[in-house]
Formats: C-alpha cells, structure tokens, sequence
C-alpha cells in the first residue's frame, strides 16, 4: 500500500493534526487553520480525507482470512475498571501455545487500524491481543472524535491498570507460551514504555511507537529489551527522547531506537496522510523481527 499523501501538504498541516489529535486543539480550531494556509478546493479534503483516518485504507488482513482466527475476549481488571474486553487473534495453525503480543491503541480506543495490526501479528504467527480502553464506556464509538473524548473522561489511573490487567491475562492465556511482548502507538507507545517499567517480570520485549517514557522513578525498573520508533518530524514525542535515553544508558538497559527520516508523529498509521510507506514497511519488519528473536527462542 502506498502513502495517501498529497506532495502539496504542507508540514503545517500534519503538526496541526497532531496538536489536535492529542486535544491540544479543538475541530473547529483546527479546521479554521487548515483554513488559513489557503490551498484552494484542495482543503476539504486534507480536513476529512487525508488527514482524518480512512480506516478503509488500513485493512491489510481481512477479518475473514483462513490463516487466522480472531474473537473478543472479556479479562478481569479489579485495580481497573472491574473487567476489560480486547480482540483476540491467532494463527489457525497454532499447535499448542505460541509467542503473543499485546496490541496497544492510541488515544481513542479500539479502532479499525489497531485491529488490523493484531491480524498482521497473527499472520505472522504471535497470539495477539488488542484491549479496549473504551470498554467501561461502550467500546470504540465508530469514529476518532468520540473515541477520543471518551478516553478523555476515563481515569487515567484505571485505564493504565486495565492495560496491566491484560498483560496478565495474555501472559497468562492457555494459548500462550508465557512469553510476552508489546507494542503500542502513540498513546499505546506511552503504555508499552510504562510496562515494561511497571511489570518488568511479565513484559519479555517492546516496541513502543512514537511514545513518551514511563515516570522516571520507574524507569531503573525496566529489565526486557526495547525498540523505539521515531519519526523524524514527530517534535512532540522526540523532545522527551534525550532524557528517556540518558535514563536507559545509566540503567545499561538493552534498548536501540530508530529515527525514520522525513516521517511524522502515526506515520505507521496507514489510514492517514501522516504514512509513510517506506518508514512504516522497515519498522513493522524490525519489529516482527524483534518479537521473532526474543520471544520465540
């Protein structure tokens, strides 16, 4: 699949989208600038094709492919929300238990693309699992803007135990070997950082996605290997980095981390106009990489 982004976008653009993707900005705020740049008939569509997700450009592996098998699966969360709901997916070839990886979301629960990433983790042969934050609150509403005020109401304490919960549920599942990795986007990158810090004798690798680090009394805590991915022009997330390494290289902790040249804040994101196909191929095969080295040996 090749990236849906048009030459003419400007940078301006797609740093908007990211100020208002995290509620640094409000819709309207947003379209007004859009507005501002003044490109003409072009516009409508950076607002609601391009930079707005498309989640019919994201399905990489259908729900109905042979190879695997997905369902939703309720796990207890008593520090949480008393119960959390994820989709399940496995590789129908699986012959007793198998590696699995927790599939983290960003900041607007359960969505079509998120999902998409779990089949792809099952194609390539893991025991995925994929929670909802949204949940306690009806689950993925259908569409970004509502999914992301529903996160918003949440407590953020709850939510992050809901997470926690699942890493047990999944390290645990009859499915799975008892080894575990993770990867999160954006907010899940944050998630998949805090973890590992937070649970470092149940999470054995992750991959965190353009995400913050977990507070830094927790780090020292962080004991499996990660791979952080970066885009370049991702200013937000990147300013965090240089202190988070300093706190991973006086731990000695067994971490590397790659910056993808000219790729945005979601650029693994494949329904917007922040993807970029040649970052997003190369992370996604490290990645699976990652997982194959050490969590199946």
């Amino acid at each position: 699949m090749s990236s849906n982004q048009p030459n003419q976008i400007p940078q301006e653009a797609f740093d908007w989208y990211d100020q208002y993707a995290h509620g640094d900005i409000d819709r309207r705020t947003f379209l007004a600038r859009l507005a501002s740049l003044g490109i003409g008939g072009a516009l409508a569509g950076f607002g609601t094709g391009v930079l707005l997700p498309d989640y019919a450009l994201a399905e990489q592996v259908s729900f109905n492919d042979p190879e695997i098998k997905a369902s939703f699966q309720l796990f207890e969360s008593p520090n949480g929300h008393a119960e959390g709901r994820g989709y399940l997916v496995t590789p129908r070839a699986l012959e007793g238990k198998g590696p699995s990886v927790l599939v983290v979301h960003e900041n607007r629960g359960l969505n079509p693309y998120i999902k998409d990433v779990a089949r792809r983790l099952a194609k390539a042969g893991f025991v995925a699992f994929a929670p909802d934050a949204l949940h306690p609150v009806g689950g993925y509403p259908g569409n970004d803007d509502d999914g992301r005020s529903l996160q918003r109401s949440l407590d953020r304490d709850k939510i992050e135990q809901d997470f926690i919960a699942a890493a047990y549920f999944l390290k645990h599942h009859e499915l799975s070997s008892g080894k575990l990795g993770v990867v999160g986007f954006c907010f899940g990158g944050y998630i998949s950082n805090m973890l590992a810090a937070t649970i470092p004798t149940v999470i054995d690798a992750a991959v965190p996605f353009y995400g913050t680090s977990a507070s830094a009394d927790l780090i020292p805590q962080i004991q499996c290997p990660l791979m952080l991915q970066f885009g370049e022009l991702d200013q937000r997330v990147n300013a965090s980095w240089p202190a988070y390494e300093e706190a991973l290289k006086a731990i000695n902790a067994n971490y590397q981390a790659y910056v993808y040249p000219a790729a945005n804040h979601g650029f693994h994101n494949d329904s917007t106009g922040r993807f970029d196909e040649t970052a997003a191929s190369l992370a996604w095969s490290r990645t699976v990489a990652f997982f194959n080295q050490h969590l199946t040996s």
